[in-house]
């Protein structure tokens, strides 16, 4: 409830935070979550496990898939009103002629995906199942999302990683968009009356290597200047994987991650732009609000 706390004080609401019923509950656990859905009319499923650590696969399986479709069988027992679900990006499928990635780019195992996106491709597949089966729902995927957060986990720690001295940056590049545009995003699409429907968010598609500057200026550090090619990073996550089997810590980079890092995605956010009246926030400018949140709550 740490992070949950900080959150609601920076965004000086601390007093609504006070009339917010809270159940600590795991997805797995059907009749914990039945007792949450007491007298609930409209559910965001944002839960999830992320995580590229071989270690971790099983559970994150169990906790993503099993969990999503907990949520799902109780929101139709309950006659929920609407159901949004938080996805990603990683449930997507890849083009082949490098094309943007849309809503209607099929996923496909012939990419060799990662478990975590097998997994969120999968917890997909329990929504649709429910929509089929009588359920009003939306599914958002988000690309990677930006802003405060936990800076020691997720993909906030790319600021306490950069702050710390980052030395490398990839020849990779993804989609981005800031948190709180995804959560006016969920907002939008849970009030209006969409149904049955998919829609990627992403604000920009960026390099790896200029998100790393823009985060380095804003935190007034050295931007990382080596190009780390496949084999460079192919021989540093056998490296990690090494040193966490010694350690017994998790290890900061995987296999794939490693892999991820190097390959080139974009995405198409039309689809969203189209049905509402809506204006991304710029990722250099996400960016600078959270580097300046960074520096101000590690001092």
């Amino acid at each position: 409830m740490d992070l949950v706390d900080r959150v609601f004080k920076r965004n000086n609401a601390t007093a609504l935070l006070q009339s917010i019923e809270w159940f600590e509950v795991d997805l797995p656990d059907m009749y914990a979550l039945s007792e949450a859905f007491k007298g609930v009319t409209h559910v965001y499923h944002t839960a999830a496990m992320v995580s590229f650590d071989p270690s971790d696969r099983d559970l994150m399986m169990k906790t993503n898939i099993e969990g999503t479709a907990n949520v799902v069988n109780i929101a139709l027992e309950k006659k929920i009103d609407k159901l949004c679900f938080v996805s990603s990006i990683a449930a997507l499928g890849r083009t082949d002629n490098n094309k943007p990635v849309d809503e209607e780019t099929h996923f496909s195992t012939s990419v060799n995906p990662s478990f975590y996106s097998v997994s969120k491709y999968e917890s997909e597949r329990e929504v649709w199942r429910g929509i089929h089966e009588g359920l009003n729902a939306v599914i958002v995927n988000p690309s990677v999302i930006l802003g405060a957060g936990n800076w020691n986990s997720g993909s906030s720690k790319l600021f306490q990683t950069v702050y710390n001295g980052l030395k490398f940056y990839t020849s990779g590049s993804n989609g981005f968009v800031d948190v709180d545009d995804v959560a006016r995003a969920m907002i939008m699409l849970m009030e209006d009356d969409v149904t049955a429907e998919r829609f990627i968010l992403n604000a920009e598609n960026v390099s790896y290597q200029q998100l790393f500057v823009w985060m380095a200026e804003s935190l007034k550090v050295d931007a990382p200047k080596r190009k780390a090619g496949r084999l460079l990073s192919a021989v540093y996550w056998r490296l990690q994987k090494i040193n966490s089997m010694i350690t017994g810590k998790a290890p900061l980079v995987t296999k794939e991650s490693a892999q991820t890092a190097q390959q080139h995605y974009r995405y198409n956010n039309q689809k969203f732009l189209t049905r509402f009246d809506f204006k991304y926030k710029p990722v250099k400018q996400t960016i600078n609000e959270a580097a300046s949140l960074f520096l101000k709550e590690i001092r």
